[in-house]
């Protein structure tokens, strides 16, 4: 009993004095109090970064493709010289602009087609997005037509001037010139032809070539009389269209020509080159790759526009292309070898003129398309926009057809003085504004120089020395042309056939030679002195003329061929001979 006792108590101090309050004997609680939690602050925005602050006279942004910036884009207010290039973030910035006036603002880069968006000075930047233009040929492709025309016509709805211009050139004629024409044929201009070539044999080389039948009709030469069952490589040049056919380089003849093809060298297939294949040690096309073999072409596909052209804002399927204003566009077809005898080479004498230089320079679009007073080149009514003059390009490209074009290719001087009993003449022809050769490609092209001295009375003067018109000149009658023997002198780029060893030859679909050639270099002078018997007492007069001749006159008469010569330069000396 006395244990148990002693054991209530034990648990009860036990529980006492593990916190738990004894039911008789409870404390005063105290209320509880919730903790302090600070007070809930009011969120605020951040301030703005603040943007840089474009002038009311400028509009920025950024120029992209599909895959993020574009460095290097040239932006342009549409249609004015006011333009910029893009930084590396693909931004830029135009300024000089008119404040709240929304302006067209273009966009473009190598490989894109021309980009653009609407902009008003001042405000937010623009994003212009360009894309890159298809990099395939499609040699399937049908030329471009408009408005039922086809062919360059349907260029002439909206570039009438360029089209005009274009029909007066010769390059719409080349696949229909008649010179060409009947000397690829071996014909004169009424479709008669001359024999077919005649063959010798040799043990040693086999058959050759002989000459032409003298007791029989001859027309002149022609590739189809010595190759009748080939069409050559004329086409790549002459007849573009058809030898970039695949496979028709060597076998398109001009003879067989449908729709397009017969305008030559038409709009859009310059407006299709997108490259040209040069020789990087040599600067030139290769050997055998004439015309379009040389030609990187962009024909597209269904559903696909591209042309190019020299200006970086036309915005309707357009991409500028700087090769059209390099003579590197031209070489292909101004530069040709045949029989590793260089034949055609007006781009490679321009190449080692200093017309080449970069920096000093001049180009052959320089001289052959020059800029014109025009301030739009599409009609307005067909969306072409007002330029400053001087930025569009002639495309008559004036040559050898043009008379202004080639009296101001040279200078000549003359200077005539008594020596004793003779009248001495001085000549001096130098080859100051033009880039190549004088006269150039062609080697049927020929300059001549005659010089005649006559008495008060009209008597001609008797020539003591000094050098004569050869004899390609041509032999008859001076008053017709035929000036053989006369005081003068040719500038020409000789041809010998190897194998007949006829000259001058414009046959170089054969193995040629260069007999002479002293056609005149650029900056190239030429002197040559001639005198006369003169008279005792009278006054004398020296008229000196230079002549452009298109072939060599008895070639001129077997193809029936009536192309006027062009007076380049004429002098008129007169002295007294009692002097």
């Amino acid at each position: 009993m006395r244990l148990q006792r002693v054991l209530v108590i034990f648990l009860l101090t036990s529980v006492v004095g593990a916190g738990c309050t004894a039911p008789a004997a409870s404390p005063t609680i105290p209320p509880t109090v919730p903790p302090t939690v600070p007070p809930k602050e009011t969120p605020t925005t951040p301030p703005p970064i603040p943007l840089p602050t474009l002038p009311p006279d400028a509009v920025s942004g950024v120029v992209h493709d599909e895959d993020g910036p574009v460095a290097g884009a040239t932006v342009r207010v549409r249609a004015t010289d006011n333009k910029t290039t893009t930084a590396a973030d693909g931004s830029f910035t135009l300024s000089g602009l008119t404040a709240s006036v929304p302006v067209s603002i273009t966009a473009w880069a190598e490989g894109y087609f021309v980009g653009w968006t609407s902009a008003a000075p001042g405000t937010e930047p623009v994003t212009i997005t360009i894309k890159p233009y298809y990099t395939t040929d499609n040699p399937d492709y049908t030329w471009f037509s408009m408005e039922g025309a086809e062919g360059s016509k349907s260029c002439g709805h909206c570039m009438v001037d360029h089209y005009a211009e274009w029909l007066d050139d010769a390059h719409s004629q080349s696949a229909v010139n008649p010179r060409f024409l009947t000397m690829y044929n071996g014909t004169d201009v009424h479709g008669n032809q001359s024999p077919p070539t005649r063959y010798g044999y040799s043990r040693d080389y086999g058959s050759f070539p002989l000459r032409p039948d003298p007791n029989k009709p001859y027309y002149g030469p022609g590739y189809k009389l010595d190759f009748p069952n080939t069409a050559g490589n004329c086409a790549t040049c002459h007849v573009p269209a058809a030898a970039a056919k695949p496979g028709r380089a060597y076998a398109a003849d001009p003879n067989q020509l449908s729709g397009i093809e017969a305008e030559g060298v038409f709009c859009e297939f310059c407006h299709k080159i997108g490259d040209v294949t040069l020789d990087p040690a040599t600067g030139l096309p290769y050997p055998n790759m004439p015309g379009v073999l040389s030609m990187r072409l962009y024909r597209s596909e269904e559903g696909q526009v591209l042309f190019f052209g020299t200006f970086d804002d036309v915005t309707r399927r357009v991409s500028r292309l700087p090769l059209e204003e390099e003579s590197a566009f031209c070489a292909p077809c101004h530069f040709g070898v045949f029989w590793d005898e260089v034949i055609y080479n007006s781009y490679g004498e321009w190449l080692e003129s200093p017309y080449s230089d970069p920096e000093t320079g001049q180009t052959c679009q320089d001289c052959h398309m020059p800029v014109t007073d025009a301030t739009t080149f599409v009609l307005p009514e067909k969306g072409g926009l007002e330029r400053s003059p001087g930025r569009i390009f002639d495309h008559r490209m004036p040559g050898v057809m043009d008379k202004d074009f080639l009296q101001n290719a040279v200078t000549m001087t003359a200077t005539a003085w008594l020596e004793g009993d003779a009248v001495a003449v001085q000549v001096d022809i130098t080859n100051d504004k033009t880039g190549h050769h004088v006269p150039t490609d062609s080697p049927l092209r020929h300059l001549i120089l005659l010089v005649c001295a006559t008495h008060a009375q009209g008597n001609t003067l008797q020539q003591l020395a000094g050098p004569t018109v050869p004899e390609w000149g041509g032999v008859g009658d001076y008053t017709q042309g035929y000036y053989a023997g006369l005081p003068g002198k040719g500038f020409a780029k000789i041809l010998e056939e190897l194998w007949t060893e006829v000259s001058p030859s414009g046959a170089y679909w054969n193995p040629t030679r260069v007999l002479s050639d002293n056609r005149l270099a650029a900056f190239a002078t030429d002197s040559s002195v001639y005198t006369f018997a003169a008279p005792s007492e009278g006054e004398v007069t020296v008229e000196v003329a230079l002549l452009f001749r298109r072939a060599f006159k008895e070639m001129m008469d077997q193809k029936g061929w009536d192309v006027p010569d062009i007076l380049m330069e004429h002098e008129v000396v007169t002295l007294s001979a009692s002097q």
